[in-house]
């Protein structure tokens, strides 16, 4: 029996929903461990920046629709270039990375690269944040293929323009800069410069065997853990005085939670070193990083 007319084109819509279902589960398996350094925390400083305007909360739903897709592009862009650039690396480091395990081919990572970069300069250009965006593509590609990443300063100089091109995209999608935005940004991302090296902890076997230039492998886990410690002891005093000292009560509670975790840190960076702690230290360093930017939102709505 012949099949009915309409075969053809069921089949069609069901190839175009696998191959989509598709394209999801590879960004999902690219960046879903990274949402929490960028994704969640940008868009809830856009939320900052919208209580900032005092605006209806009918315009809020087009500005968490707007970062979302944005900072997916954000993510996905990097996430493509640094594995492409680190199978080596990721085999001995991060074993469960989509070009090891054999989801993606990594020709079909380039051609993902290559169209996904251009839609994130698109929309950044639609959203009027296009001097960010471009930011953020030479910040990843002087990490991943200018010899950034192999360098002590290179990689922490390329996550704190990366996180300026964050804060500031997230901001001005919403509303204009202004200088109260700028000591939000500029308190997280310039001490992040030497915070972010915290990662490398985690990391140190295959660093050493490709060569790379880490905190962790110039200076020593130890002396590292000790500078950390300290540095997240401090560094909750630092942001009193910078954002929490005039701040609306409910701002400076969010932020005494921030603070609290922040000790959390220090003292997990000290006392356990095994390589699973330190990636879970690493991913309560991105919720501090979440609480802190959702504390914005409580000071900018008054």
């Amino acid at each position: 029996m012949a099949a009915p007319p309409e075969a053809p084109a069921c089949r069609r819509v069901g190839a175009l929903t696998s191959g989509l279902l598709r394209e999801v589960h590879i960004w999902w398996s690219f960046s879903a461990g990274d949402l929490t350094a960028t994704v969640v925390p940008a868009t809830t400083f856009a939320v900052a920046a919208w209580a900032s305007t005092h605006a209806a909360v009918a315009a809020l739903p087009l500005v968490l629709a707007e970062c979302l897709v944005y900072f997916w592009l954000y993510i996905y862009t990097f996430n493509l270039s640094n594995q492409l650039t680190g199978i080596e690396e990721d085999r001995r480091n991060k074993p469960h990375r989509p070009l090891v395990v054999g989801l993606l081919t990594p020709q079909g990572a380039r051609w993902r690269l290559v169209w996904v970069t251009a839609a994130f300069l698109v929309l950044g250009a639609v959203l009027g944040v296009l001097e960010w965006t471009v930011l953020w593509i030479v910040a990843w590609s002087f990490h991943d293929h200018f010899g950034g990443a192999r360098t002590l300063w290179g990689k922490n100089a390329a996550m704190v323009a990366g996180t300026i091109a964050q804060l500031a995209a997230a901001w001005q999608i919403v509303t204009p800069l202004t200088a109260a935005a700028w000591i939000w940004i500029a308190a997280i991302a310039i001490p992040l410069g030497v915070l972010v090296s915290l990662q490398d902890l985690r990391d140190i076997d295959g660093d050493v065997a490709v060569g790379r230039r880490t905190a962790a492998v110039v200076f020593g886990a130890v002396a590292c853990r000790r500078f950390f410690a300290a540095a997240f002891v401090i560094y909750p005093i630092t942001m009193h005085f910078l954002v929490y000292r005039n701040a609306p009560a409910a701002a400076a509670l969010v932020g005494l939670a921030a603070a609290l975790l922040s000790l959390v840190i220090a003292y997990r960076v000290l006392r356990l070193r095994d390589r699973r702690a330190d990636h879970t230290t690493y991913l309560l360093y991105t919720y501090w990083y979440c609480l802190t930017l959702a504390s914005a939102v409580f000071a900018f709505a008054t």
